[in-house]
């Protein structure tokens, strides 16, 4: 079970996850194309051994794209906490340049919401696919949350 401690819950929500100190590091942004989530940029910084993408920076970018759509998705998040439980990928192809995230929850955020209402915690797998600069598909993904809600104190 986790036990998480009310007090990290008093910080101020965030707006989106690129706040996230890690995220920030990292170099991720928000989209520049609307009917995406999140951005890598390109830079020599996220290359590996072979001058592609690092599988690494791919699986941060994958990661936090799940949460940004279940961010916008459940909206407020008072008392609400998210943890990653699983993520499953498949490199498709070698990644190029920017990267792009698009993300999509096959069984809907509104049986997410009534489990959180009802039962006060929720598991939802979101979906998200990666294309680098050029098109190419470069990484699936499926991100296992644990959702709960906690009670205040």
């Amino acid at each position: 079970r986790w036990n998480v401690r009310m007090a990290k819950l008093t910080q101020p929500l965030m707006n989106s996850v690129i706040e996230l100190p890690f995220n920030q590091h990292v170099g991720l942004q928000i989209a520049d194309d609307p009917a995406k989530v999140l951005q890598l940029p390109a830079g020599a910084q996220y290359l590996n051994h072979l001058g592609t993408v690092h599988a690494s920076a791919q699986l941060a970018l994958a990661e936090a794209s799940s949460g940004e759509f279940l961010l916008r998705a459940i909206g407020d998040l008072t008392g609400i906490v998210p943890v990653v439980r699983r993520l499953e990928s498949k490199f498709r192809k070698p990644a190029h340049g920017q990267l792009t995230s698009t993300v999509s929850l096959p069984d809907g955020i509104e049986s997410v919401k009534n489990e959180l209402s009802t039962k006060g915690r929720a598991i939802v797998s979101v979906v998200v696919e990666l294309h680098d600069e050029s098109g190419a598909h470069t990484l699936s993904a499926s991100v296992e949350w644990f959702i709960t809600r906690v009670a205040e104190k």
